[in-house]
């Protein structure tokens, strides 16, 4: 199985989330990561958080879930994030799953992700990424406030070429403040489904030094 694009659900997520989000202003992000969580057909979102970030996008995720009927689940470092996340995705009518502890020790018990979104403000965020256990169909890989100074040097394939997945391709969008986006296949998935006459070609962006692995 691999991850197959549903535009039809992408764009009920859209415009639910615009519904949803009214009183917030993130420039599109929620919408856009709410579309695209959604067109995967993501049943396992998962998201990492902290107090004082921005809820919008979380909204975004649940929105998507819904549509999906999958599982959206939150890490959180402490009690007083879990608070202050619960407290405003109830607001807006969410009832949210949030498990507290560090994003790297909670990892190990999150297995088959198939959408994540992670904030590169955090100096952890490249380890939780790469200890994530993807899904046997690849997953989608988000790295919101993406132009923040802990992620100036980050590259994809600094997390994903572990003989088990592969980077399929990767988009940076100037939304809200960047959006670094990753679609990864598997061993048990996209990278393990060349038959016939199909086969992977790889290519590096000589100014961003990123590997795209095209199947044709």
């Amino acid at each position: 199985m691999k991850l197959v694009w549903s535009p039809e659900t992408a764009s009920k997520a859209y415009f639910d989330t615009v519904k949803s989000c009214e009183l917030y202003h993130e420039s599109g992000v929620a919408e856009l990561v709410s579309a695209t969580a959604a067109g995967w057909n993501s049943r396992f979102i998962v998201e990492t958080w902290s107090q004082g970030g921005a809820t919008a996008t979380s909204i975004g995720l649940a929105v998507a879930s819904s549509h999906t009927n999958g599982r959206h689940v939150c890490i959180v470092p402490d009690e007083r994030s879990r608070l202050e996340y619960v407290q405003a995705l109830q607001e807006a009518g969410m009832s949210p799953e949030v498990i507290v502890g560090e994003a790297e020790e909670v990892m190990n018990g999150l297995n088959g992700i198939d959408f994540m979104v992670v904030d590169s403000q955090r100096k952890d965020f490249s380890r939780v990424l790469r200890l994530a256990k993807l899904g046997n169909r690849g997953a989608v890989l988000v790295c919101k406030n993406a132009n923040s100074k802990t992620a100036s040097g980050f590259r994809w394939r600094s997390v994903i070429d572990d003989g088990s997945r592969r980077l399929v391709r990767s988009v940076f969008l100037p939304v809200g403040k960047g959006l670094d986006i990753a679609h990864v296949a598997t061993s048990g998935g996209n990278s393990a489904s060349s038959k016939g006459k199909s086969r992977w070609i790889k290519h590096v962006d000589r100014r961003s030094g990123e590997e795209y692995v095209i199947r044709k």
